[in-house]
């Protein structure tokens, strides 16, 4: 079975309440979209979710390699351009720092799996995005 999500949309703006079951966050729109701005943006969802997955890549490929490192940080951008077509083209750019005792060729080798993270290859993968279904009640209720 694969990954699931709940997700409630509120009456304020585009809130929405967004549930693992486990775990839950917020999701809204910007003000300029006539959201509240209380949440992640669609976007900045999509983003985190790469980024994350680059910074955690680098932590587990170290910690499998017997690696010393201390933080991890990264800072990541999207941007969306529009074509004439209405299709659309994203360009994403980032730039990790890895603290910790390492050489040149062990940085190296941890942002080339930063590169190939699951997300990347997920995202740059082949989608089946089937059409959603109305109905008047769903199986778990967030």
């Amino acid at each position: 079975m694969g990954k699931k999500i709940n997700i409630k949309n509120l009456p304020t703006g585009y809130q929405s309440f967004i549930t693992t079951g486990r775990h839950s966050i917020t999701g809204d729109e910007p003000l300029t979209s006539k959201g509240t701005d209380l949440g992640f943006s669609p976007e900045d969802l999509i983003l985190s979710s790469l980024a994350m997955c680059k910074v955690a890549t680098v932590r587990y490929i170290a910690r499998k390699n017997n690696w010393t490192i201390d933080d991890v940080d990264g800072e990541f951008e999207l941007n969306v351009k529009r074509g004439t077509d209405g299709s659309l083209s994203t360009t994403v750019t980032g730039k990790i720092k890895i603290e910790g005792d390492l050489s040149e060729e062990q940085k190296a080798e941890l942002i080339k799996q930063a590169d190939a993270c699951y997300v990347h290859r997920m995202i740059e993968g082949n989608w089946d995005i089937q059409p959603i279904q109305a109905t008047n009640e769903l199986a778990v209720t967030a």
